[in-house]
């Protein structure tokens, strides 16, 4: 298992894929080294991963299809895992998923490692099941996840619509960990994504203490389910940690 510094740096390449368990009030800042990133997150209490993101009631009780600064994710257990605290994009797609391996064959060719070594290119799913088990879970652990720095909304019509030059080089977005968790990522593209090459476009991750959290944060007062979310954790963090939240 991986062990934090006061300050962690690490860079995600094209088709990369990372799990790391955090502590509760730390800052996670995603930085897009080029235009047209993506990175898919899945996370977990760290302590009982049975709860984990849930994508429906985050979504439900925010009144919103995507995410941003101000919106948090919640657990299926109406708990905080994070809060989002800075965002210079303004949208992140919370609805299209990850990519297949079918998926990825069809629409960026067949490769394999035994031919391309590190260069074959990888699907969201096998990332993700590997990092699962590297963390005692399994592929029957997958949820919908939070697609970083893509745009995807849905038309009059109900079709699904991939924004193509949404994402810039330099665009960022901050997550503040509410509770202890576990952070599983998977660099890969965006299943709605229409380019058929594959995107190399590498995340930079940094990793550093938190501000502590005042009266007038935006992600606390952004509705009153936020609020009830926030003091369930905070009940929570101190009967099963025991401290001062």
């Amino acid at each position: 298992m991986n062990t934090l510094s006061p300050f962690i740096s690490k860079m995600i390449p094209a088709g990369g894929k990372w799990s790391v368990n955090i502590s509760r009030g730390k800052q996670i800042t995603f930085t897009a080294l080029e235009d047209g990133a993506n990175v898919s997150l899945l996370l977990y209490n760290a302590h009982d991963p049975a709860e984990r993101y849930n994508m429906p009631d985050t979504l439900k009780a925010q009144h919103t299809a995507h995410l941003t600064k101000g919106n948090v994710l919640m657990s299926d257990n109406g708990r905080l895992l994070a809060s989002i605290i800075e965002d210079s994009l303004g949208w992140h797609d919370t609805i299209s998923g990850y990519t297949s391996r079918p998926l990825t064959n069809q629409k960026y060719g067949i490769t394999t490692y035994q031919q391309q070594q590190n260069d074959y290119y990888r699907s969201g799913e096998e990332n993700f099941a590997v990092e699962l088990f590297r963390n005692g879970l399994t592929s029957r652990d997958l949820t919908p996840v939070v697609n970083l720095f893509s745009k995807v909304y849905c038309d009059d019509e109900g079709n699904l619509l991939y924004v193509s030059e949404h994402s810039k080089k330099g665009d960022t977005v901050t997550l503040r960990t509410e509770m202890d968790v576990i952070l599983v990522l998977s660099n890969t593209p965006n299943p709605l994504n229409p380019d058929r090459t594959y995107p190399s476009v590498p995340i930079q991750l940094t990793i550093a203490e938190a501000e502590p959290m005042q009266e007038n944060d935006l992600c606390f007062n952004y509705r009153p389910e936020n609020r009830r979310a926030f003091e369930n954790t905070w009940e929570y963090v101190l009967l099963s940690k025991g401290g001062i939240c």
